[in-house]
């Protein structure tokens, strides 16, 4: 598998950016990494995790759990 590492100002829409990336054909998929701050991704994951389970949505947070263990 081959990766393409694009730089991003500071201001860039990121998940925007993720869409429209993810439209192209022969894109599998895009992570997004903070080199500068490695943990913000993991604190985004817990964050959204903790919304899922005070509104009950546990259907997609086992899917969003199944999905991270499929993809690794």
């Amino acid at each position: 598998m081959k990766s393409l590492k694009i730089s991003i100002e500071e201001n860039t829409d990121v998940e925007k950016l993720k869409e429209i990336l993810l439209q192209i054909k022969g894109i599998a998929s895009v992570d997004i990494i903070d080199e500068e701050n490695p943990e913000s991704e993991l604190k985004k994951a817990f964050a959204k995790t903790k919304e899922q389970l005070k509104k009950g949505d546990y259907e997609t947070l086992v899917n969003d759990i199944f999905d991270i263990i499929i993809k690794k």
